[in-house]
């Protein structure tokens, strides 16, 4: 499971590979490099054209619009980064240098999949390094203008999710899913983002989707799907909604151990969901593995501060 810790180790790529392709919102064409990283690295975003560094942390989430975006504090920006942290994630890939060569990680196909391929194709490699997981000790929701996301404690990771749109196609989908690295490749990770024909010039003005396209967006259109072959999934939409939430998740900086649920929610409430579980010392711990394989341990977060120490 994606949860697990058991006497697992951490993961990085066994080699570098890179891939260039158009940037959602901004519409620029952006390289990027993944490259391994030495164990306790973490995801680490560096912006090649101007010389900075933005770990993949809920501390380091900023607001914005239609995705989730990272800034180091000082004026440095990366942006749409859920696809990517979903696919590493889904993949257990622990540590790993993400280049850059603009503010927005480039959308491929607005799925996870092309970025689940980089990684098949580079390889996984286990280092010797235990792999911690975070595990949910008690119900932590956020409640939002009628959306909720929420984490409770379970064994494992699993996740629901519930979508109701004002679209006869979309209407109402609800999902929910066990998840491990091969139910998230087979049943997430081509899961598209999505979006509403009479939004288009809306969005355009206010400056985002403007790389957006039929080739990297579900175009809904009234009852019909504009794209080519049209969906993946019957209920790609809602599949999308829990691949976008294991993204952001993952910006906890370990797998965690619990139960998601997500209600017509977005990227601004998985970022304050992980703020309200960390923000409570009694809401979550770190599972700690040991050498021998035999049951974990859990390190409360105060112990956790004292072993640092």
């Amino acid at each position: 499971m994606l949860g697990e810790v058991g006497a697992s180790f951490q993961h990085t790529l066994n080699s570098a590979i890179g891939c260039r392709g158009i940037a959602l919102h901004s519409g620029q064409r952006v390289s990027m490099n993944l490259i391994p990283a030495p164990p306790e690295t973490g995801i680490i975003f560096r912006r090649t054209d101007i010389g900075a560094e933005i770990r993949a942390a809920w501390e380091n989430v900023v607001e914005s619009v239609r995705c989730t975006s990272l800034s180091d504090g000082a004026g440095a920006l990366v942006a749409t980064v859920e696809h990517l942290m979903a696919a590493l994630s889904g993949t257990a890939i622990d540590n790993l240098i993400v280049e850059l060569d603009g503010p927005e990680v480039p959308i491929m196909d607005g799925s996870a999949a092309p970025f689940v391929f980089l990684i098949e194709c580079a390889g996984v490699a286990q280092q010797d390094a235990p792999r911690r997981a975070i595990t949910v000790r008690k119900p932590v929701s956020v409640v939002e203008n009628g959306a909720m996301a929420a984490l409770n404690p379970d064994f494992g990771f699993s996740m629901s999710f519930e979508i109701d749109y004002d679209n006869p196609l979309v209407r109402h989908q609800q999902m929910t899913l066990a998840l491990d690295t091969a139910s998230f490749k087979s049943e997430l990770s081509r899961a598209r983002t999505f979006g509403f024909r009479n939004d288009v010039d809306r969005l355009r003005a206010a400056g985002l989707a403007r790389g957006g396209s039929l080739d990297n967006v579900i175009v809904v259109d009234g009852h019909q799907v504009l794209n080519r072959g049209g969906l993946r999934y019957e209920n790609e939409f809602v599949r999308h909604k829990l691949l976008d939430a294991v993204g952001d998740l993952y910006l906890a900086g370990a797998p965690i151990i619990g139960r998601f649920r997500g209600v017509k929610s977005g990227h601004s409430h998985n970022h304050r969901l992980l703020t309200a579980l960390f923000a409570d010392d009694e809401a979550w711990s770190y599972a700690v593995p040991d050498p021998a394989p035999r049951p974990s341990r859990c390190v409360s977060a105060g112990e956790q501060l004292r072993l640092s120490a």
